[in-house]
């Protein structure tokens, strides 16, 4: 099994630097955040020009603007993603970190037909996943377990929704997954992300839980989708299937959020029709040689990644600097890792890899929540640091 630092490469999308790619990396001789163009010539600060991620993704043209910022030099892009991982870095010289800072982080979830199966099973198994076997069967044979078809909110979906509550079937993850409202949830805290070469969390209570790759947008404050990225919104199932009310408890933990590598902005080379026509890649490795691959088809969601954005921004619901969405993943592992019937679950120092040509690699190891860094520097020290650095 290689480490984590052997894991990172590559990190940029197939065409390279062609796209307009924005990251933020920590730089130490000004104890601070920066964000950064990665150009085919190295990494540059562009923070004179945009103090934030936010401020960046605000602009009229986000592409247009990060190309033509000017930035101070920070290195070549593969020494600062070598000084990433925390058991290997030198804290002298600058590293990745996730691509985003004041944007409110959201998730959409249930919005794939086997996800949302996986969903009603959880629900039904109360988080057990001996029981989640039986379930499944029954589950499917009643519904099936294909929706794809099935136009959420449409009159198809509501006689289902009849049919299904008539049977005693009807669960509340059907009624996000077919249902007029889309399920929008925070995800985590602003600043709270961890980026690609970092540890990812898993709280030590759960002995169910799994990785969800996904698309991640970033929305402007005006509910413009300005680009994407990837994303890992790791999951507790026995923990959500326990209850709903504890999707709190099961999604957002210490480092449980994992964005990156990079922003990409729309312009002529990558746009949301892209973004609908993409397919997330992942792939679990374990110390134990457990391997995993999985792969998530945006091609199959319920909802249009446009009605989602504008489901959680819209006259009801304001975000002032924005926000990312992940847009939920058809990933629902189910194979068997240590026993016949017990399915996936993770285990500490898991490599995870998320990848999509468009966008690159998004690379995290597995810590338990308890044992990885503790995250101290949220908004308010971001307002201080840079005020004291003059871009504010």
């Amino acid at each position: 099994m290689a480490s984590l630092q052997e894991s990172l490469l590559p990190i940029l999308p197939d065409d390279g630097t062609e796209g307009a790619l924005a990251g933020r990396v920590w730089r130490p001789d000004v104890a601070g955040p920066a964000v950064v163009a990665i150009r085919a010539d190295g990494v540059f600060d562009i923070s004179a020009t945009f103090p934030t991620m936010r401020d960046l993704c605000e602009a009229p043209d986000p592409a247009a603007a990060l190309r033509a910022a000017g930035g101070t030099a920070l290195g070549a892009l593969d020494a600062i993603l070598a000084n990433t991982p925390p058991e290997s870095r030198d804290a002298s010289r600058p590293w990745l970190l996730a691509p985003i800072d004041l944007q409110a982080i959201k998730a959409a979830g249930v919005t794939f037909p086997v996800s949302m199966l996986e969903r009603v099973i959880e629900e039904r198994a109360r988080g057990n996943p001996d029981a989640a076997i039986q379930f499944r069967e029954q589950v499917r044979a009643l519904v099936g377990s294909d929706f794809a078809t099935l136009k959420p909110g449409s009159e198809q979906a509501a006689a289902l929704k009849k049919m299904l509550i008539e049977q005693g079937a009807w669960s509340q993850y059907l009624e996000v997954g077919i249902g007029p409202d889309a399920e929008i949830f925070t995800k985590a805290q602003p600043m709270a992300a961890v980026g690609t070469g970092m540890d990812a969390g898993v709280h030590p209570v759960s002995t169910w839980n799994n990785p969800e790759p996904e698309v991640v947008l970033a929305i402007a404050s005006s509910g413009r989708i300005v680009g994407a990225t990837l994303g890992n919104d790791v999951n507790l199932r026995d923990v959500e299937g326990r209850s709903a009310l504890l999707l709190s408890k099961a999604k957002d933990n210490a480092s449980s959020t994992a964005i990156g590598p990079f922003i990409r902005f729309f312009d002529a080379t990558f746009s949301l029709d892209d973004v609908r026509a993409m397919v997330v890649a992942l792939t679990v490795v374990g110390r134990d040689n457990f391997r995993l691959d999985g792969k998530s088809s945006m091609a199959r969601i319920a909802r249009d990644p446009a009605d989602l954005a504008g489901q959680m921004l819209n006259t009801h619901h304001a975000y002032p600097d924005g926000a990312v969405l992940f847009l939920g993943t058809m990933f629902a592992p189910v194979d068997d890792r240590d026993a016949p019937g017990k399915g996936f679950t993770h285990k500490t120092d898991d490599i995870v890899t998320i990848a999509n040509p468009k966008l690159g690699r998004l690379v995290n190891r597995i810590r338990p929540t308890d044992t990885v860094e503790r995250w101290t520097f949220g908004a308010g020290a971001l307002m201080r640091n840079l005020a004291k650095r003059g871009l504010i």
